[in-house]
């Protein structure tokens, strides 16, 4: 009877989330509890105007539904797909962002999303000046440690053009009192007469 209830087997484990999942995931709640907190603020402004406009309170009668507005299907895969590209150190980031401009406007439901994706594309603008920053500093440590070597191997190599030990042409000259055969900087070349 215990394996019908499968009491004796060990809690499976799920498979791991991947890092993108689960920002894609945390992101997408934030949005919707986002819409859910502007739609219950809408409708206490609305409750509010009805209540100055008529002079009487009968928002204890109303009852709302839990959510009303949802965003289309094809907006939330484009969001979705937003999401999947910030990378998981943002995310914390973004949220408090999101959160900081909606609490500034105070927007209708319909500009939550918008203002979402505002944010979002900013996130990702960002990221690209830190990964450009990143790939232009790399590069240009590659090229100081390039002309670093460059100037360590110029250092290494020393002419001394008075030294004695250097011959010169002029030397040679004076030593033997009369023109050389050659020039030192050439190879000697002797050509064959034939007869």
């Amino acid at each position: 009877m215990a394996s019908w209830f499968r009491w004796n087997e060990p809690y499976p484990r799920h498979a791991q989330r991947s890092p993108t999942d689960m920002v894609t995931d945390t992101l997408m709640l934030e949005l919707s509890w986002q819409m859910k907190e502007a739609e219950k603020l809408q409708r206490e402004r609305d409750n509010e105007y009805r209540k100055i406009k008529s002079g009487v309170d009968y928002s204890w009668l109303v009852s709302y539904p839990k959510n009303t507005y949802d965003i289309a299907q094809g907006e939330r895969l484009e969001l979705e797909d937003v999401c999947t590209k910030i990378h998981p150190s943002y995310c914390g980031a973004v949220i408090l962002r999101f959160r900081q401009l909606v609490t500034e406007y105070e927007p209708e439901v319909q500009e939550v999303s918008q203002i979402f994706r505002s944010v979002l594309l900013e996130a990702l603008d960002k990221m690209k000046e830190e990964e450009e920053a990143k790939r232009l500093s790399r590069q240009w440590n590659n090229q100081r440690a390039m002309s670093l070597s460059l100037m360590t191997f110029k250092s290494r190599v020393r002419i001394y053009p008075f030294g004695s030990d250097i011959k010169t042409v002029s030397e040679d000259v004076e030593r033997n009192g009369e023109r050389s055969k050659r020039v030192w900087s050439l190879p000697e070349f002797r050509h064959k007469k034939e007869i």
